[in-house]
């Protein structure tokens, strides 16, 4: 199958990219790591050059046209997400080759609970400058050391003459970078081939996908078609498919693995799934934004819910980890006018209709939920009670719900974690807002908590959705699912620098914009960060910010930091 050639729809020709697929992950095995690096990097060359064509097919995908300030959201999401995952991988790559660790040249620290927590932002000068304020760890299960790490690092990226056949990636049908770096992990950590299945909404970036990743595809380990759910239902139970990785619902998951209906309850009961080989997934679920309580001033209230609803308004609130529930303090002084700034930004964004499909349905279900919810220029803000649908009801639309919990610092901060654990669904991502001072009166009480958060990813003062975009940091669920159980998914992706069996990834940011932040002793550079709902300059940011990643070098970042400033 040619980079050319057209949509797959017929049972033969699935068999025929199979049939490929096997060939070339034996072509694969044999391949020396220095060449797998090289390789990489045509895809990162081949990449850019169709970043732009990318970046407005997912766009006009999602009915925004590629002027609007939303589109900032394709560039950064799209191609930029790709470039850096794929110049990751590449120096993975030349470091297992040159004998070094893909570990190498990052910091080290401790974590609370005997944890190792590996430093993976800033890794240079320029990321320093480009994220200014923010740092990433990649934390270790309790009683890993430095050493295992270590050791450890690079999985199967080192291992000459081994493959993991062929695998089926499910593309999700919300983010444009999400199918093909999940074919990077795949290849990249497991030496397995994969053919990718499109989500209907992105039909119509195959031919993009396919001359993006024109090195992988040349090379037989990567083949991309579209299909529905009867060509995704066929390839799951083909013969010739060694495992299934999926972006999606625990409701298509799980009907993958055990079917539908009577034979679902059936199989659950005996045992017996219905999927033969191997799954991993990303699911979602019902992430937390805690607002930690102090005494904040007018412009840290706008600020901080201009974030949140920023959280839930990317992408029309069509993401997995998109903020869902907003954890408040009942005994905060500044709640109700937290409250009234919340009002006011849902009220203020520009205008977006929600473009994926089925959202009319999930919107419906929440104003039959909560006949009192308030309606706010088209978005939806109601209160809860901790056992309300909205905790465990995924709604991926833009629908803000809103809880209180009795106490304040450590008191409260202890109860919001046990009620994010036990309360909500899934384990994908957790937000938390805490004012740099509070944070330091908690102490180890505060580190304690956040160990204590169930969550494969966790920001502090920074969204979970920018975690996704670090290709260092690792992306999934907190582990402990199971195929029987399996909430948030199974197992993580990107993690560029392949780090064996990481427990979590941390992202701190600063809790103030520029300038204020400079009056507070924080580093931020930006007035308002990029993918903010409201950030006027965004989709230049995100152009220029995809350049960068392009070629990095200081006089591309110079326009980034340039276009970032007029948000």
């Amino acid at each position: 199958m040619s980079v050319t050639d057209t949509q797959a729809t017929t049972e033969r020709e699935l068999d025929r990219a199979v049939e490929e697929l096997k060939v070339g992950a034996e072509r694969w095995a044999q391949l020396p790591v220095a060449d797998r690096g090289a390789l990489f990097r045509k895809v990162h060359a081949s990449i850019a050059g169709v970043a732009e064509e990318w970046a407005t097919a997912a766009a006009e995908a999602k009915q925004v046209a590629p002027s609007a300030p939303y589109a900032g959201e394709e560039w950064m999401t799209g191609p930029y997400g790709a470039l850096e995952s794929a110049a990751t991988y590449a120096r993975s790559y030349e470091a297992l080759a040159a004998g070094r660790s893909p570990v190498d040249g990052l910091g080290f620290g401790a974590a609370p609970g005997n944890r190792v927590a590996v430093r993976v932002l800033p890794r240079t000068a320029k990321e320093w400058v480009l994220f200014n304020g923010f740092k990433a760890e990649v934390w270790m299960p309790p009683g890993v050391t430095e050493q295992r790490v270590r050791s450890e690092a690079g999985l199967g990226a080192a291992k000459v003459g081994e493959h993991g056949g062929v695998g089926l990636v499910l593309g999700a049908g919300n983010i444009s970078s999400i199918a093909p770096l999940d074919a990077f992990y795949e290849l990249v950590a497991h030496n397995r081939a994969s053919l990718v299945k499109l989500n209907p909404t992105f039909g119509a970036l195959l031919g993009v996908y396919r001359r993006a990743l024109a090195p992988l595809i040349e090379a037989g380990v990567v083949r991309i078609v579209n299909g529905d759910g009867a060509v995704g239902a066929y390839l799951t139970q083909h013969s010739g498919i060694d495992k299934v990785h999926i972006t999606g619902s625990a409701v298509t998951h799980d009907a993958i693995v055990w079917g539908t209906g009577e034979e679902a309850e059936r199989r659950r009961a005996a045992n017996e799934p219905r999927l033969r080989v191997p799954i991993t997934s990303e699911l979602g679920g019902v992430a937390p934004m805690i607002v930690v309580p102090g005494r904040w001033s007018a412009a840290d209230l706008r600020f901080q819910a201009e974030h949140l609803v920023s959280m839930r308004l990317h992408n029309a609130g069509h993401n997995c980890i998109a903020g869902q529930l907003v954890v408040l303090s009942a005994d905060w002084a500044q709640k109700d006018a937290f409250l009234a700034e919340l009002r006011r930004a849902l009220a203020r964004m520009p205008a977006r209709d929600p473009w994926y499909p089925g959202t009319d349905a999930k919107v419906a279900r929440a104003n039959d939920a909560h006949p009192g919810a308030e309606h706010l220029a088209g978005r939806i803000l109601m209160e809860v009670a901790p056992d309300d649908p909205a905790c465990t009801d995924e709604y991926f639309a833009p629908v803000l719900a809103w809880t209180q919990l009795p106490g304040e610092g450590a008191q409260f901060l202890r109860a919001a974690v046990g009620f994010a654990n036990d309360s909500l669904y899934g384990t994908l991502g957790a937000n938390v807002v805490v004012r740099p001072r509070d944070r330091r009166a908690m102490g180890a009480a505060f580190d304690g908590a956040i160990a204590d958060l169930r969550y494969g990813n966790i920001a502090i003062n920074a969204w979970t959705g920018v975690g996704f975009l670090l290709s260092g940091a690792t992306w999934g669920a907190f582990p402990g699912h199971t195929v029987a159980d399996v909430g948030s998914g199974i197992d993580v992706v990107h993690n560029g620098h392949l780090l064996s069996e990481p427990e979590r990834s941390v992202l701190t940011g600063p809790f103030r914009a520029f300038p204020r932040s400079v009056l507070h002793g924080e580093l931020s550079l930006f007035p308002k960060p990029p993918w903010f709902s409201g950030s006027r300059s965004a989709t230049d940011t995100g152009r220029q910010l995809t350049r960068f990643a392009a070629a990095p070098s200081w006089g591309r970042l110079v326009p980034v930091l340039l276009a970032a400033f007029r948000a």
